[in-house]
């Protein structure tokens, strides 16, 4: 674990400062916004918060796939740079907060998603104000630099659809072989069912989930031969797909971990109903 100033966690709390502000905004909701107080019918414990871009020294950069920022009942902040975890704590004073120390993991990265974490830990320091519009939110440092949050709904397990984004071997985590990205699938049935394809074939098998453990059967597939990325991919899958494994879900982030430290993440594309 690497301790480090971290924005992210700042912005959940930062969420937690609006929630805190709700109700005497509530009460002056007919007298105008000058009061510099932030409203928002969003609660905003409980919810996940997707980066979408980080605009530093004027230059905006997409956030990767699974950044985001969540909160929990006791302000506690956590969430994801794109690749790396993280927690941190801040202080908050009226319409500013003040990022304090977090910690976050260390995994080795793609060089694009490194950047970007770096631009983001750069940007989320000292003193930031924020913004509430509908689901929206904005925060921006004093020098003018910001970050833009939408708020997403959380998803179930099942009856969702999850693309692999991420492929994870100990505590190194990478993007998707060239060629392959967006080609693996993966579905979950409330009967105990799982289903999608490998990159490359489709599959079918069993999933008995019970607390936060997935133990899969068998699986069966089609046998098409496909390009080289592709064919790498889902053997990295099948590597997962085996046996009792753990899975987390944050919000719309799915993450599941193998007994031989072999994993995944996915992110929620679609509801299959």
């Amino acid at each position: 674990m690497r301790i480090q100033r971290t924005a992210a966690g700042v912005l959940a709390l930062l969420a937690l400062s609006a929630c805190g502000t709700e109700t005497g905004a509530g009460a002056g909701s007919g007298s105008g916004s000058g009061s510099g107080a932030v409203r928002t019918d969003l609660p905003v414990t409980g919810v996940r918060w997707d980066v979408g871009s980080v605009t530093a020294d004027g230059k905006r950069t997409a956030a990767p796939s699974g950044a985001h920022v969540e909160i929990d009942s006791k302000g506690r902040g956590t969430g994801n740079y794109g690749c790396n975890h993280f927690t941190a704590d801040v202080r908050i004073d009226g319409g500013t907060i003040n990022v304090g120390q977090g910690t976050s993991t260390s995994m080795a990265c793609e060089k694009d998603v490194q950047r970007f974490e770096a631009a983001l830990s750069r940007t989320f320091s000292g003193e930031l104000t924020m913004a509430v519009a509908e689901r929206t939110l904005t925060l921006t440092a004093e020098n003018g630099d910001s970050i833009a949050l939408r708020a997403q709904p959380p998803v179930p397990l099942t009856g969702t659809t999850w693309t692999v984004t991420t492929l994870v071997s100990g505590t190194v985590a990478s993007s998707l072989p060239a060629g392959a990205q967006e080609k693996a699938r993966i579905v979950f049935g409330k009967d105990g069912s799982v289903q999608g394809t490998l990159g490359c074939n489709s599959f079918r098998g069993t999933a008995k989930v019970s607390g936060s453990t997935i133990t899969f059967g068998r699986i069966d597939g089609t046998k098409m031969m496909c390009p080289a990325p592709r064919m790498k991919l889902e053997r990295e899958l099948l590597a997962v797909l085996d046996g009792r494994t753990t899975y987390r879900i944050d919000q719309r982030t799915l993450s599941l971990t193998a007994a031989n430290g072999k994993g995944l993440g996915a992110s929620a594309t679609e509801a299959t109903g």
